[in-house]
């Protein structure tokens, strides 16, 4: 397998940047890829997971629906925020790109770390954890999943995943398109179900809605974290703002159509949930849609665990994907090791940082708790969108030159910022490991940040452990090809 820094890689065949021209994105997306790609995104594994850790947090059905649509509430109004970023500042990158431009490198740089480093390992892990479950739970339909296996068969799809990626993207965009299909699907096959099991009995399991609802904040920011993972993704069109034809009407234009639909369907599923199950079944399973399969669908209840993991096999191979290109331009600019900006001449891939990031993704697995997983990824998740937002109010007061084609009434940045601050503090006493280890990791950037990207004159030896461990790792990826190899290195 060979590979080779981003910038070593040569073709026979003229290129734009020879002929002296700039090379450029291509605009290759319109409206309907852009609603595509939010809707493909945010449709994964979480709303077959997410459902219980809302209604244990929350403690009653009302309660419970009234988060799910909160949680819609306030990813529309981010998203809102993010239309004007990605039109006034019209560069792919997303939360990186308006970091940097709003507070400069250390936040753009702390930010790529924790992504990184908490929650897009912590992503995989999730998701790999709801394939693993779906795919061993009607095996056991009585009793817990065991651990061990359900952690084992997790490392292997991230593994096998991981493979795909090294080997070829156009089978993984392939697998993507086919399990997109899945996902919408099993939504549509959930409210039907739903719809038609309330249609025979009625609706008393909605006679008294708030009954058990609790009132600690706390617990129902926690709530909210379970929820907002299931919307998590409303933001990724703005990485590929560059390749959106008329992004100033456009990217406007999918945000108003998609998140709409996504806050409607997320609420009829969870009401469909309800009228089938009760409070506590739903906080109790691990695995929703089989336990409502089983209760709603009859002799075809197979048939929800199989779309279920096929989904979550299908997301996760689109995450690993998307994940290690950040991962791959965070290194080509700097921030991270040079030898993770390395590629496979071969095949065109980034190995290094597919494997990278294969390795993270197994150190996460050291828990199966997926509700500890997602209050732990979306709080630093939270931290970071909430200084992307913020990032619109300080451009208003230092850049109120530059254009903005869309201008968002200060009110829902402003009421963004505030709620995600709640949302950010309240959880510290519920939850203080996962809240004190996601703070630990993203101060530990900061001396990294100093020690690798900004101080330049490191000593001789220093510098040459770097270099030993770069050529090491390159070695590990590079064939026995010798006359390749030394190209390479020329």
């Amino acid at each position: 397998m060979n590979t080779a820094s981003s910038e070593n890689v040569k073709t026979t065949d003229s290129t734009p940047e020879e002929n002296g021209e700039r090379v450029r994105l291509k605009k290759q997306l319109g409206l309907l890829e852009g609603v595509a790609i939010i809707l493909g995104i945010i449709f994964g594994s979480g709303i077959f997971i997410s459902p219980s850790g809302v209604m244990n947090e929350a403690g009653s059905v009302g309660l419970s629906l009234t988060m799910w649509f909160m949680c819609g509430m306030l990813s529309m109004i981010g998203a809102l925020c993010y239309a004007e970023l990605g039109t006034s500042i019209p560069r792919s990158g997303g939360d990186y790109t308006y970091l940097f431009e709003g507070f400069g490198p250390l936040p753009a740089f702390l930010y790529l770390w924790d992504a990184m480093l908490v929650f897009v390992p912590t992503t995989n892990a999730i998701m790999g954890l709801t394939f693993a479950n779906y795919v061993i739970k009607p095996f056991f339909p009585d009793c817990d999943n065991p651990d061990q296996a359900v952690r084992l068969l997790a490392a292997g799809v991230i593994c096998f995943i991981t493979f795909i990626n090294c080997w070829n993207v156009k089978a993984t965009t392939k697998v993507q398109n086919v399990f997109m299909f899945t996902k919408i699907s099993a939504l549509v096959m959930i409210i039907v179900c739903g719809g038609y099991y309330l249609y025979l009995h009625g609706f008393s399991k909605f006679s008294n809605p708030w009954q058990g609802s609790v009132t600690d904040p706390g617990r129902l920011a926690v709530s909210v974290y379970s929820g907002i993972y299931s919307y998590s993704g409303w933001n990724y069109l703005n990485f590929m703002t560059e390749e959106l034809r008329n992004p100033y009407v456009n990217l406007p234009r999918a945000i108003y159509i998609s998140m709409p639909l996504v806050t409607i369907i997320y609420v009829l599923a969870n009401v469909a949930y309800l009228a089938v199950l009760t409070p506590y079944d739903m906080m109790t399973t691990k695995a929703i849609a089989v336990t409502f399969g089983h209760l709603a669908m009859g002799s075809f209840e197979w048939i929800m665990p199989l779309m279920v993991a096929l989904s979550a096999f299908g997301g996760l191979c689109v995450h690993i994907m998307t994940s290690s290109r950040m991962c791959f331009v965070g290194a080509r600019y700097g921030h991270f090791p040079t030898f993770l900006s390395f590629i496979n001449i071969d095949r065109y891939t980034p190995t290094p940082s597919l494997v990278f990031l294969n390795i993270l993704s197994l150190l996460m697995l050291f828990t199966s708790n997926v509700d500890m997983l997602i209050t732990y990824s979306s709080f630093v998740e939270a931290f970071f969108t909430m200084l992307s937002v913020s990032s619109v109010l300080w451009n208003r007061w230092k850049r109120p030159n530059i254009n903005r084609p869309i201008k968002v009434s200060l009110w829902i940045p402003i009421t963004y910022v505030v709620v995600s601050l709640f949302l950010i503090v309240l959880p510290c006493y519920v939850r203080p490991k996962e809240v004190g280890m996601g703070v630990g990791i993203t101060l530990l950037g900061i001396p990294v940040y100093y020690l690798c990207v900004v101080w330049q004159n490191k000593p001789v030896w220093f510098q040459n452990s770097l270099k030993h461990t770069t050529y090491t790792i390159q070695k590990l990826f590079i064939s026995a090809k010798e006359e390749k190899a030394e190209d390479i290195w020329e």
